[in-house]
């Protein structure tokens, strides 16, 4: 009978904090809002982990949480899906999105990649160099659903080289880098920033970087996407991206406090390596391009050349209109998304 009362009194009291808890976040006046990352936490997102602990999305009054994703396509259809708020998606697969659903919610608000950073790292020992032309008759790993391995049509095209310049090798993302190292494949595709992973176990000296963008391929990569957010709490969407743009910035300056909450989500990650990979990233993030246009925003021009070129490699029956794709009316003013050279 003392067991039962015992916990009886036990689960009131656990519902009564929920409650509390709760009504705390109610009384605030906090919005709840989803958001998920495009993969696994890393310094690559390291600014929304500072918004976070910063508070600066509850100044905004925001009750953010964050979750990882499974890729860009995955995050994009988990947005549309209404499951969550927002996401980090790339815009080359929104606009195939949009083709296929032509009346989706779903848009972006905020460029946080400039640029893709799409390349394919190959191994000097089996005759690669930074000439694409070295991939011929090569194998290269990339895993079946992924961005870069789905932007070489348009890689190709720009190069004006045959897509089927090398042989795909299908595998996970987590055998890549194994992969690589035991020299199964010659090659394999990266976010370029995800790529110090391989260059822990393979000095960089011994490995080629060919990058799209020096191929004469401007992309655009992944954006800061919402949904019907847009349209039944603009708002909300307006504060999030506020915030986000107030903690890159700070990380563009100085990551150390972004690194130092991204390790409190994930306390295994390697502050070297994510340094590293930070120093990576910033470079795609901000570039020539950004200090015309601001942190977030896209030249009208660039972001149309990318939707044709989409449209042609992958056939669509579509072509989304820029402005359909990308809402620029969420952006913050100018002086608050420049950053120094």
């Amino acid at each position: 009978m003392q067991r039962r009362q015992f916990l009886h009194s036990c689960l009131a009291s656990s519902v009564a904090a929920s409650g509390l808890a709760a009504s705390a976040v109610h009384a605030q006046g906090l919005t709840p809002l989803r958001f998920t990352l495009d993969f696994r936490v890393t310094s690559q997102t390291s600014p929304f982990f500072l918004a976070l602990s910063k508070g600066y999305y509850k100044d905004e009054g925001l009750d953010v949480s964050i979750d990882v994703g499974s890729g860009s396509v995955a995050s994009i259809t988990r947005v549309a899906s209404g499951a969550y708020d927002l996401g980090l998606g790339d815009i080359s697969s929104l606009i195939e999105f949009h083709a296929q659903n032509p009346d989706t919610p779903v848009q972006a608000l905020y460029q946080y990649y400039n640029r893709a950073p799409f390349v394919i790292i190959g191994r000097k020992d089996r005759g690669i160099s930074t000439d694409f032309q070295s991939l011929k008759g090569k194998r290269v790993a990339a895993a079946a659903v992924e961005s870069t391995r789905r932007s070489w049509p348009m890689a190709a095209r720009a190069l004006k080289t045959s897509p089927e310049l090398f042989e795909w090798v299908t595998t996970d993302f987590s055998a890549r880098d194994n992969v690589m190292v035991r020299g199964d494949v010659d090659a394999a595709t990266y976010f370029h920033d995800s790529a110090v992973s391989l260059f822990a176990r393979v000095p960089e000296q011994e490995l080629a970087v060919l990058e799209y963008q020096k191929a004469g391929l401007h992309l655009y990569g992944n954006a800061i996407l919402a949904g019907k957010l847009v349209q039944e709490k603009p708002e909300a969407a307006r504060a999030f991206v506020r915030a986000s743009n107030r903690a890159l910035r700070e990380t563009l300056a100085n990551p150390d406090a972004a690194l130092a909450a991204m390790r409190a989500r994930e306390p295994i990650l390697n502050l070297d390596v994510e340094r590293q990979r930070w120093a990576i990233t910033r470079r795609y993030l901000s570039t020539a391009e950004t200090r015309e246009v601001g942190l977030g925003g896209v030249q009208p021009a660039v972001l149309g050349r990318q939707i044709d070129e989409v449209a042609a490699v992958f056939n669509l029956a579509r072509k989304p209109a820029p402005e359909r794709l990308f809402n620029t009316a969420f952006l913050p003013p100018m002086a608050e998304r420049q950053v120094k050279a």
